[in-house]
């Protein structure tokens, strides 16, 4: 007969996270500058699912095994990230493409990211780079791509 001080199982041990976790969590996405690119420690916390995209899989990869209660900060590498820059992903798109696939009606500025229909009913974005009456340059990384990032997380609660 097992008597509950030799129970395998403690009732004063934290869950942790695994790949089918649903939790309560604080999080803060920053530049390695401590810049903030987003952030829920000012406001409410985050309750998400895991696996459902909620959470880039990157992020969510760093939070696998981590007790309820555990605050950490993660620098990630821009493979660990965003990934790397790729200057394939920096395109000329032809006039006609740009009025067909996006807002025509739109005033253009170096710098506008804009949303482009995508063949097969997606959407996708770049950044605008260039633009002239014959087409436009656009950068469609991610615009965190190339860069590493601070990823700070407090796990409230875990199921």
């Amino acid at each position: 007969m097992t008597t509950p001080s030799s129970a395998p199982f403690s009732a004063s041990t934290s869950p942790v996270v695994t790949p089918d976790s649903y939790l309560t969590l604080h999080y803060r996405l920053a530049s390695m500058d401590d810049v903030d690119i987003i952030s829920t420690f000012d406001g409410n916390p985050a309750t998400l699912q895991f696996g459902t995209g909620q959470l880039a899989p990157f992020l969510e990869v760093c939070l696998i095994g981590l007790p309820e209660g555990t605050r950490h900060v993660f620098e990630l590498a821009p493979e660990q990230a965003f990934g790397p820059r790729n200057p394939d992903l920096v395109q000329r798109v032809s006039r006609a493409t740009l009025d067909e696939n996006s807002n025509a009606d739109e005033a253009y500025r170096i710098g506008d990211l804009v949303d482009f229909a995508a063949p097969g009913g997606g959407r996708f974005a770049g950044v605008l780079l260039e633009i002239d009456d014959l087409g436009a340059l656009f950068d469609f990384n991610h615009p965190l791509a190339g860069q590493s990032v601070k990823f700070e997380v407090k796990i409230i609660g875990v199921l």
